[in-house]
């Protein structure tokens, strides 16, 4: 496979003063030096509105509190085409509950994602698993570096073992030296020098290590405690120099200050190093056992010198088998007897230190940059589109054939009058007591527009010419809005329609731009679309975003239609990063109309700019829906409009309506473009058109093949006999997408022609009138 060739990493970075940026530092600059054809650059971090003097290698900062900055640092990396995401995790370098803004930018990449966990907790908060479980899902490989954050991995998140690989953290690659010289420079000779080095917080120990030395100065006097580093910025940030204040006091009462040193300043690592190596034993005596990850132990191993530690994971693994020396936790007596026969036992404390040194060959810089380069090229070499989908539970019985009717328009003539189409009927007769809606007749022109792109036979020109007029009519430009709904007197009810309305008639006007036969009408579409466009940017609902998407899938031209694509996506997105959960795979906290048009909405544009993140949304959050509208026998059964506004709540299922199962049809129809599952989305499709021809819970046809005509749903006891407007474009919509997937679809026998014949026409049989 050709070599990588450009490769980012995100984290955090110097001058900022972290772990973390240290080791995103390192890791870069030995990734880096392993080709001279190899591109790197470093998207930083910065911490609570801090800003920072950046090295040339930072081409991305990021307020970790600006969700807007992450979503603009995805847009930048997938832009410049890098080959893949090197991520250093760790809670509480990212903004939002428990780090979840990076989420933001992991789900908007469109290159693997390998990640490193720095800490991996055994016993998370909801929210923290929620977090880890997301970010596992969207890397390609994860890497900690310790085996048990691979076990973690497994047992608390059920990461599977194959994505996981354990790389030790870095260290220099330094001969093996003795400490005097390095005494010397640091102004240490003629002392034991007991090294602790890393930013200053109270998990850290130190009180232990204080509470050790009047001990050890008894049996070894010349011995100094070094507590080399700052105290952590945010510690400083919350409480001053507080706690490093209660340590000296701590010494003061022991009368042990002259033989502890705090050096207050985070160091570069030249000076860093002349402390380790001016040492005679390192000691990392911190509190909590959870600690998976310790950069300092790492390197003062490296350099081969004689650690002394409490028990917690890192040191565990590292130190195992004579490399060093445990101590347990919070007990100072222990400390200072192990520390007095290191300091007091030359031949056994150089022992120690030439085992330590002779095993860390393995992970000196140069070592972990190779074994992470292997990581990211396998990586790159599974390369696809990784789907989160679960098969849904329904149509595990094989394929079961229905007869398409011929389309049939009587029925949607006889709703239309000079000015438009009507919104409801009394049974099959208009009724122009509620007038009309934007809604209805921008639905009658996507339908013409989608006639004419199945090459089926067009609308008389002088309807379609109706439906655009009314729709012309509709934009007032004073606010550049539609105005809705329309008495049949025809004097509008309103100066501005809802914000679903003015989605629904962009999407429309987008068709008719692309599609309609009439080269004149393409022309007056796009003039109105691009003056009706731009106001979009600030709605609020999902669903009018996902019919302005939809509108763009079919007409997007120019710069500004481009860019407003990918907010609307984005957003939608962001829905479902803040609102999913295991059980509740959605953008909202409940569920409305068209539902199926969101994801729908997000696959086609993943489509259309090669987003596998909005490719993933959409088809994972239709295999969830498609489980929710389902019933045991497999009869598709939407969401009724009584679920509506029911927060996290299974749906009811009625009122059925025809236009849920309108949109699920083209939801499917687009999934079956791009899922490489193998998983058929034919299929819920044709069980969701069989819903208007009576497979539904009341077993009864809400059409009439003959005419085109259909009633408005289902109740619990009965059909509505509303045969409106809405319903029977719903109706002609799916009947247009069905036949033309039979057409394309010569491999599938399920679906087959028919001519309507007497025998084949539903009769209504008698029910209330709506």
């Amino acid at each position: 496979m050709p070599g990588l060739r450009r490769i980012a990493f995100i984290g955090n970075s110097p001058p900022r003063q972290c772990g973390i940026a240290t080791f995103t530092s390192h890791l870069q600059s030995a990734v880096q030096d392993t080709s001279a054809t190899i591109g790197t650059v470093i998207v930083a971090l910065n911490d609570h509105g801090q800003t920072y003097q950046y090295p040339g290698d930072v081409f991305v900062q990021i307020n970790d509190q600006d969700t807007q900055d992450y979503v603009r640092a995805a847009r930048i990396l997938n832009a410049g085409d890098y080959d893949v995401v090197s991520l250093q995790h760790e809670f509480g370098i990212f903004g939002g509950e428990a780090g979840a803004h990076i989420l933001e930018l992991l789900t908007r990449l469109t290159m693997p994602v390998v990640t490193t966990f720095h800490t991996v907790l055994e016993n998370p908060s909801p929210a923290q698993r929620k977090v880890m479980k997301k970010i596992i899902a969207l890397s390609a490989s994860v890497v900690v570096m310790a085996n048990r954050g691979r076990d973690l991995l497994v047992k608390t998140y059920a990461t599977q073992a194959d994505k996981i690989q354990v790389i030790p953290h870095g260290v220099p690659d330094l001969e093996f030296t003795e400490p005097d010289a390095a005494k010397q420079k640091t102004g240490l000779s003629g002392k034991s020098v007991i090294l602790t080095f890393g930013l200053l917080s109270p998990n850290k120990g130190i009180e232990v290590m204080i509470d050790a030395m009047p001990q050890i100065l008894a049996h070894k006097p010349d011995a100094v405690y070094v507590v080399l580093g700052a105290t952590h910025p945010n510690l400083v940030r919350l409480h001053g120099e507080t706690y490093r204040q209660s340590l000296q006091a701590r010494a003061a009462s022991l009368s042990v200050q002259d033989s502890v040193i705090f050096l207050n300043q985070f160091v570069d690592e030249a000076v860093l190093l002349d402390y380790i190596a001016a040492c005679d034993a390192y000691v990392t005596p911190y509190l909590d056992q959870g600690q998976m990850t310790s950069g300092t132990l790492a390197y003062s191993f490296g350099l081969g010198k004689a650690v002394v530690s409490t028990p917690y994971w890192h040191a565990q693994e590292l130190l195992a088998d004579d490399h060093g020396v445990f101590v347990p936790f919070a007990d100072a007596p222990a400390m200072s007897a192990a520390l007095i026969d290191l300091l007091t036992d030359d031949t056994e404390r150089n022992a120690l230190r030439q085992r330590a040194y002779a095993k860390s060959r393995s992970m000196v810089w140069s070592q972990a940059g190779q074994r992470y380069m292997a990581v990211f090229r396998q990586s790159v070499a599974a390369r696809s589109i990784k789907i989160i989908t679960r098969t849904p539970k329904m149509f595990t019985n094989g394929r079961e054939a229905l007869a398409l009717p011929e389309i049939r328009k009587t029925h949607l003539h006889t709703m239309c009058d000079d000015t438009g189409l009507f919104q409801h009927a009394v049974h099959a007769i208009p009724d122009r007591a509620h007038g009309y809606c934007v809604d209805d007749n921008a639905r009658a022109l996507l339908l013409a527009c989608t006639l004419a792109a199945s090459h089926e036979e067009d609308l008389a020109d002088a309807l379609i010419n109706r439906f655009a007029a009314f729709i012309q009519h509709a934009y007032n430009p004073d606010n550049h809005r539609f105005r809705n709904f329309m008495g049949f007197d025809r004097r509008w009810l309103e100066e501005c329609g809802s914000e679903d309305s003015h989605g629904r008639t962009i999407w429309a006007l987008g068709a008719c731009a692309s599609d309609d036969s009439s080269p004149s009408r393409r022309q007056w579409a796009a003039g109105l679309f691009t003056a009706a466009l731009p106001v979009t940017e600030s709605f609020t609902s999902p669903r009018a975003w996902a019919f302005v998407l939809l509108g763009l899938d079919a007409y997007c031209v120019g710069p500004e239609a481009k860019r407003l694509r990918i907010v609307f996506a984005d957003r939608l997105l962001s829905l479902l990063i803040s609102t999913e959960r295991e059980d509740w795979v959605w953008f909202e906290d409940s569920l409305s109309y068209d539902n199926a048009r969101l994801p729908q909405a997000i696959l086609l544009t993943g489509i259309a700019t090669h987003n596998p993140a909005f490719i993933a949304a959409g088809l994972r959050t239709l295999h969830w829906l498609m489980d929710l509208q389902i019933a045991p026998k497999s009869v598709f059964r939407p969401v009724g409009s009584s679920s509506f506004g029911n927060i996290f709540a299974q749906p009811q299922c009625f009122d059925q309506q025809p236009l849920e199962a309108t949109a699920t049809i083209s939801a499917c129809l687009a999934a079956q473009r791009v899922d490489a599952s193998g998983f058929d989305w034919r299929a819920p499709a044709l069980t969701a058109f069989k819903w208007f021809t009576g497979s539904n819970d009341l077993a009864v046809p809400l059409v009439d093949v003959a005419t085109g005509r259909c009633r408005d749903g289902l109740h619990p006891d009965r059909v509505n006999e509303n045969c409106g407007g809405e319903s029977v474009v719903s109706y002609l919509l799916s009947l247009v997408e069905m036949r033309q997937l039979q057409s394309e679809s010569d491999d599938y026998p399920a679906i087959v022609p028919m001519r309507v014949l007497a025998s084949n026409v539903h009769k209504f049989p008698p029910s209330r009138r709506d």
